[in-house]
């Protein structure tokens, strides 16, 4: 699991990874102002479970065998990794997908709701007419 927290210009943005046997999954968490060492270490114990737990998009991903990797090397890849801004695409793949799924949800929604208002009025409308021919 890999939590990264970065500025997206307008916000503090954490977002986690979580990788499990080949797949994949990732959420976005917006801190607001500039985190302190305490707030993040409230969301790894108490949010960030919670989060990941409710995501249900996984993304297939490959990664290379790993081998046994230089000293020299790894310590460029950990400066890599801590200059680098934002998530990894993988990651990013799977946040969009996990919004394009709330996004259907979301649509189906609100087209039950339009529906059912349009329902109401008609039943309105029905018994508006039935009043207007009673009682002569």
């Amino acid at each position: 699991m890999k939590l990264t927290v970065y500025h997206d210009g307008q916000f503090w943005v954490g977002v986690i990874e979580d990788q499990d046997k080949g797949k994949l999954k990732a959420a976005r968490y917006v801190f607001g102002k500039e985190p302190q060492d305490e707030e993040i270490l409230q969301f790894i114990g108490k949010e960030m479970g919670n989060l990941l737990s409710g995501l249900s998009q996984e993304i297939a991903v490959k990664f290379s065998e790993t081998k046994r990797v230089s000293p020299k090397r790894l310590a460029r890849q950990a400066a890599q990794e801590v200059k680098q801004k934002g998530a990894s695409t993988y990651a990013q793949e799977a946040l969009k997908l996990e919004y394009e799924q709330c996004k259907l949800e979301r649509q189906t929604y609100s087209k039950q709701q339009r529906e059912a208002a349009k329902e109401r009025l008609r039943e309105l409308k029905v018994q508006k007419a039935k009043a207007k021919h009673r009682g002569h």
